[in-house]
């Protein structure tokens, strides 16, 4: 991925809306498809090329540095455990891991999104603009289907979950070490330091048209395994 080696993987949070799973493991360890939902993210980069891997982990971490040091990853690969607190916001555990990425530009996503990004077409990107910060964006389906309205009530007819006209923040982000300057020990990663990179110019968008999914409810964890047993998972991009 043009000399972005090391990737850091937020795997912290609680996962509240998950309770059927959390009550006794870390979001990070539902599986899908048999495999935990970070180890399909961890291949997803290992596919592009990426070898080092730091999990900045917190609820129920210790549960996580179990199964990275009893998986055997491929050749070459990388996983190290961070802890860096239970209640630590999503940029404050990335400034927790600020030693543990040195002076190079690095990969940071969350555990729980999975999608056929290109990331080595994100890297370039995020090398060819020379900014700060690179935010994968992405335009989700909708929860629900909607319905085309003619003149006075008509129904003109019906589209089934369409995508969103909005871009949301998809993850799978590109970072230069400056980005670290922006970043406190309290900092929620979505609001004042993207907004101050923004703010800066120094914020751009790399727009992903194809699959994405967030595990963010009981029902998105059955959908995942669901494409799984499909035998044709979207964001499987490794043989």
């Amino acid at each position: 991925m043009e000399g972005i080696d090391t990737v850091v993987i937020l795997c912290g949070g609680r996962g509240t809306r998950l309770q059927e799973h959390t009550y006794a493991i870390p979001k990070p360890l539902v599986e899908i498809g048999g495999h935990p939902i970070v180890w399909h993210v961890i291949r997803l980069y290992a596919a592009a090329g990426a070898r080092r891997f730091v999990l900045c982990t917190g609820y129920k971490g210790e549960l996580i540095e179990a199964f990275v040091g009893e998986y055997d990853w491929p050749g070459g690969v990388g996983v190290e455990c961070v802890p860096t607190g239970e209640d630590t916001p999503t940029g404050g555990r990335i400034k927790k891991v600020a030693g543990h990425v040195g002076d190079r530009a690095f990969c940071a996503t969350y555990a729980d999104g999975v999608a056929d990004v290109d990331l080595a077409a994100l890297v370039h990107f995020h090398r060819a603009h020379g900014a700060l910060a690179t935010m994968t964006v992405v335009r989700p389906e909708l929860q629900f289907g909607v319905v085309d309205l003619g003149g006075d009530g008509i129904v003109a007819g019906f589209h089934e979950k369409p995508r969103s006209e909005h871009w949301i923040n998809g993850g799978f982000f590109c970072f230069e070490p400056g980005t670290l300057d922006y970043l406190t020990e309290t900092s929620v990663l979505e609001r004042e330091p993207l907004e101050g990179l923004a703010g800066d110019r120094q914020l751009r968008a790399f727009r992903h048209t194809g699959f994405w999914e967030c595990m963010d409810t009981y029902k998105d964890a059955v959908t995942l395994n669901d494409l799984w047993a499909g035998g044709r998972p979207p964001w499987k991009t490794w043989t």
